[in-house]
């Protein structure tokens, strides 16, 4: 089960970068404020998990500068297997 969970998650950040430097600047820094906030204990334990996750998943796109949501929308191919 661990690798299914681990190849789909090469399979989702992996493909050529379709971001800007300034969309890929942009989702790291809001990601990562995201992801922080996220921290600070609250009294509903599911709004903070889904900013964790939400953040998380904002600052790897960033990082890996691929949007599998653009290419999806932009018609892109993704990477050959």
């Amino acid at each position: 089960m661990p690798n299914a969970v681990t190849d789909q998650a090469k399979h989702l950040f992996s493909g050529s970068q379709n971001l800007s430097m300034t969309e890929r600047s942009l989702s790291v820094v809001g990601g990562l404020a995201l992801a922080a906030i996220a921290a600070k204990p609250r009294p509903n334990m599911f709004l903070s998990v889904a900013a964790l996750a939400i953040g998380s998943a904002l600052a790897i796109r960033g990082a890996t500068g691929h949007c599998a949501v653009k290419a999806l929308v932009t018609g892109e191919s993704g990477p050959q297997a």
